[in-house]
C-alpha cells in the first residue's frame, strides 16, 4: 500500500477528515473530531498508528512482531504502530477499518446516527 492509497482509504470512510495538528508532515485522520489513524505519510518505512481492541492488539503483536508494535507515543494498550510494508494490503485495510469502527463505537449515540455506516 502506498502513502496515497493509505490516505485515500482513510478518507473514504464516512465523515473522515485529514488534519495536521502536530506539524505539516503528520496526517491525523479523524471521524467527527476523534482520531482513528495517524501517519507521517512521507516516512520510510510507511507506518500508521491505529486504535485496536486491547486483546486483539496483543494477538497482532505476537503474530506480526516485525510489523505491529505498541503505539508509538500513544496509549500502548489501545494503539498499535503498523509498518505497512510488513503486512498484506488487505490486512492493513482491515486494521484501518477496525480502528475507524472502534472510534465510531465510542461516539455519542446522536453522532453515530449521523453516520451512514450500520
Amino acid at each position: 500500500m502506498t502513502p496515497a492509497e493509505l490516505r485515500a482509504f482513510c478518507l473514504g470512510f464516512d465523515a473522515a477528515v485529514e488534519e495536521f495538528p502536530f506539524n505539516l508532515e503528520t496526517s491525523v485522520f479523524k471521524v467527527l473530531g476523534k482520531m482513528f489513524a495517524l501517519s507521517a505519510l512521507d516516512a520510510r518505512p510507511l507506518r500508521v498508528n491505529l486504535k485496536c481492541d486491547p486483546e486483539e492488539a496483543l494477538r497482532l503483536r505476537a503474530a506480526y512482531p516485525d510489523a505491529v508494535a505498541p503505539g508509538w507515543h500513544m496509549n500502548k494498550r489501545h494503539w498499535n504502530t503498523v509498518t505497512v510494508a510488513g503486512l498484506p494490503d488487505r490486512t492493513v485495510r482491515e486494521l484501518v477499518e477496525d480502528s475507524y469502527d472502534l472510534v465510531v463505537a465510542g461516539l455519542p449515540r446522536a453522532e453515530r446516527l449521523r453516520l451512514d455506516r450500520p
